[in-house]
């Protein structure tokens, strides 16, 4: 179990379970699965249900498991969906998934003051999760984390 210092978050990944669309998977079946592929539990940080419930996964302390090469220093977000009856990507995110990721997304700005970047792990990983484009989906709150966080450019 990695622990890490929070200062050092500079990202959240925002993730889909790859379950076909309104099949309810519970953040403890996450947890098997991870568990199955030899890791010590869950790899993202929250899981967000089919209802928007948002549920803890791994400590923010603890580095995740859900982006090689980038756990270190971000926080995985993960919403139950993402592909459809025939497994194939398919944006799933339904309306209380959205909002609840938007008010997670804003509540960790605030926890941590400073502008998180918010990315897919499309975009830094051959894969099609989370099964849309971050940029367009999250970039009103990308802005805003910007304007409330970012330090004023030098005139």
């Amino acid at each position: 179990m990695a622990l890490r210092e929070l200062n050092s978050i500079d990202t959240i990944y925002i993730h889909c379970s790859a379950t076909p669309e309104g099949k309810n998977v519970t953040v403890q079946e996450i947890d098997s699965w991870h568990k199955a592929r030899g890791w010590s539990g869950i790899g993202y940080h929250f899981f967000v249900d089919l209802q928007g419930k948002i549920h803890i996964g791994r400590s923010l302390n603890r580095v995740g498991a859900h982006v090689k090469n980038h756990n270190v220093t971000s926080i995985g977000i993960c919403y139950a969906g993402g592909v459809d009856e025939q497994n194939e990507p398919k944006d799933t995110l339904n309306k209380k998934q959205y909002m609840a990721i938007k008010n997670l997304i804003m509540s960790l700005g605030t926890v941590f003051q400073k502008s998180l970047n918010i990315k897919g792990h499309n975009e830094v990983s051959p894969k099609a999760c989370p099964s849309f484009n971050v940029k367009e989906k999250f970039g009103k709150e990308q802005l805003l984390l910007d304007l409330l966080y970012s330090a004023p450019a030098a005139i």
